[in-house]
């Protein structure tokens, strides 16, 4: 018997959820998929990750070879190129398993350029996967079968449908009609942004960080508390940019410090009109290419495809590495819900929990 092969299979929470309505037995893949599908073979096995809660749900072995059938299926696409598949194992979205549990036995967290380089083996599906990681995904699914733990799930994250555009230089996004902001004082109110560049503030020095704050923002408050007022905010910063680096490194809406070491940045976007805060990250990636920092844009949750579709514009996806694949969304609300259940173990966390709070950026290739 040949060297069974194991396959990346991608899940909106819809799609897995008409999969198992519809008896769990065919899955689909994009048209422009058909060559890739045509090499998986009887016996393969595909390993079900749920987008938008970045977890696996379901193991799922091919019986037969691959066929086309364009009769409609699914909500999202028609998924064309099908195979028919026989669970091995399967989870509920609540018990499935993140895949942050596995980054120390998965490859695809090793040797990271930057700390969001591994969401690039996540694009794409079907995607070819090292037996190796195949192994530990099917070991870990098999495990949260016999012995579930349940994790609640955001509802909204789940209903997402990764955002997928093609063009002749590869995956981009068609530019929206940039909004105007309205007319009167809520225009220029800087409260929502204010509040949250407050809430990132104050868990930086509550984890023990120290904490930068755009220049042009230090003199605000919110509820009466004042930026100024934090212990461990910075009143300098580090000297390891070049001036020119370092004048667009200090208009950043926050900043994460470890002594003189930048470990996180955020660009808050709580208006319609202009990203000013994903200018000054294209500048600093187009600066420091080299640059391993992990970088956030955190906004409403209503923005989120507005926001995505913005950093795979072409202008940010021709920068080297490309603004996509270093940038995470983190939702207004996904911050605060985080927020409420940390409380007072804030100062025994490390910047990276932060990598399971947020998204990716990237578009899913086609």
């Amino acid at each position: 018997m040949s060297e069974r092969t194991y396959w990346l299979g991608l899940f909106s929470g819809t799609t897995w959820q008409e999969f198992v309505n519809a008896g769990s037995e065919v899955i689909g893949f994009r048209e422009g998929r058909w060559t890739t599908v045509q090499r998986i073979k009887p016996g393969d096995y595909i390993l079900g990750y749920l987008t938008g809660v970045s977890r696996w749900v379901t193991i799922l072995e091919v019986v037969a070879a691959p066929f086309r059938d364009p009769t409609p299926r699914w909500k999202d696409d028609v998924f064309p190129c099908r195979l028919r598949v026989t669970i091995v194992a399967a989870l509920t979205p609540e018990t499935a398993v993140p895949v942050f549990e596995l980054r120390d036995q998965l490859s695809v967290f090793r040797n990271l350029k930057n700390p969001s380089a591994w969401t690039g083996s996540f694009r794409g599906s079907p995607r070819k996967w090292k037996a190796s990681d195949g192994e530990t995904v099917v070991k870990a699914v098999l495990g949260a079968q016999q012995h579930p733990v349940h994790r609640p799930v955001d509802p909204k994250k789940l209903a997402r449908r990764p955002p997928v555009l093609n063009a002749e230089i590869g995956p981009v996004t068609i530019p929206e009609t940039v909004e105007a902001p309205t007319e009167g004082p809520s225009a220029l109110d800087p409260t929502p942004h204010t509040a949250i560049q407050w809430l990132l503030a104050k868990l930086g020095n509550d984890m023990g960080l120290g904490v930068w704050i755009a220049r042009n923002d230090r003199g605000r408050e919110v509820d009466g508390h004042r930026f100024t007022d934090l212990p461990r905010l910075n009143s300098a910063l580090p000297r390891q940019f070049d001036e020119a680096t370092n004048r667009t490194v200090e208009l950043i809406d926050v900043l994460w410090l470890d002594g003189n070491a930048i470990v996180a940045a955020f660009e808050i976007e709580s208006t319609t009109a202009i990203y000013s805060g994903l200018l000054r990250m294209s500048d600093l990636i187009a600066m420091q290419p080299n640059l391993s920092i992990p970088l956030y844009i955190v906004a409403p949750d209503e923005r989120r495809e507005k926001v995505i579709s913005e950093v795979n514009r072409p202008t940010f996806s021709h920068l080297s590495p490309r603004m996509a694949d270093i940038c995470r969304f983190i939702s207004f609300a996904t911050l605060q819900e985080r927020l409420e259940r940390i409380g007072a173990i804030a100062r025994y966390l490390r910047p990276d929990f932060l990598e399971e709070a947020s998204e990716s950026c990237e578009v899913e290739d086609t």
